[in-house]
């Protein structure tokens, strides 16, 4: 798995970590909630074909990856994700900026873009949480995820399509950054929110105020979010164009990194 230079910035007293490749248009990368995720993990595979276009930012969300746990009275709410990654913009000077979130991040992308559209030149949702829906099975792997290998090998087979086989030491790494305490605490904050709020979604009529120009991007066989979301908010935002992706589950930029790179390019160019 590629690494990239660690760099640090304090956001709202939180050190923040993320990194960065290339040079043009900003294109922020947003990675989703599951345990184990992060900016490199989600994303390494397709920086290669991004980085020649764009001024690439991953950035890991509060609770995940190198980002400072916060101390424990810490409310881990879709307003603080959205604030946190809002205030990440403001702070490196990187807006209007593409941004593009998956799953979690998805729903934290369309947070900012609808408190601060000036920050936004475009936005791509991918397998975006945001919809009311039930709990899959898979879905319900990540909410009670038991801090195992087995119990990490449950997820990543529950978040892609039925052909893919994951890259070497992608499993392990993702588990490896779920076992220490720091981080252990971390998820059980996100999950319980996430348990007393019945999920990640937000108000449909926030969904409708949308103003920027929004790609809705969604695996065919993605059995953590259903196509069923991605229709809903094609019906909701004005601005949005649709493209779903045959064969490929919850991440794109994983599975088929060169197709979900193609689209970005071509919506955002």
């Amino acid at each position: 798995m590629t690494s990239y230079p660690s760099k640090y910035v304090d956001i709202n007293g939180l050190k923040t970590h993320y990194f960065e490749a290339g040079q043009g248009t900003p294109l922020v990368l947003v990675h989703g909630g599951g345990a184990g995720a992060d900016a490199i993990g989600n994303w390494t595979y397709i920086i290669p074909e991004l980085a020649d276009h764009f001024h690439v930012i991953a950035v890991d969300m509060v609770g995940f990856g190198k980002t400072e746990v916060p101390a424990n009275d810490y409310v881990y709410s879709q307003d603080a994700r959205d604030e946190h990654l809002l205030a990440f913009i403001e702070q490196l000077g990187l807006g209007p900026v593409g941004l593009v979130g998956n799953s979690m991040g998805g729903l934290t992308s369309l947070g900012v873009a609808r408190r601060r559209p000036d920050l936004v030149g475009k936005l791509i949702l991918m397998g975006s949480a945001g919809i009311k829906m039930d709990f899959s099975p898979e879905l319900l792997s990540i909410v009670h995820y038991d801090f195992t290998p087995e119990g990490m090998d449950r997820i990543v087979k529950g978040l892609t399509g039925p052909s893919f086989v994951p890259p070497n030491g992608l499993v392990d790494y993702r588990y490896q950054l779920t076992v220490s305490d720091e981080a252990r605490r971390a998820y059980s904050g996100i999950i319980a929110w996430q348990k007393q709020n019945g999920g990640l979604h937000t108000d449909e009529d926030h969904i409708r105020s949308i103003s920027v120009p929004t790609l809705v991007v969604a695996g065919k066989n993605d059995l953590v979010v259903p196509l069923t979301s991605a229709y809903r908010f094609l019906e909701l935002i004005p601005q949005s164009w649709g493209a779903i992706m045959p064969g490929c589950g919850h991440w794109p930029m994983i599975e088929q990194p060169r197709h979900f790179a193609t689209l970005l390019k071509t919506f955002i160019q």
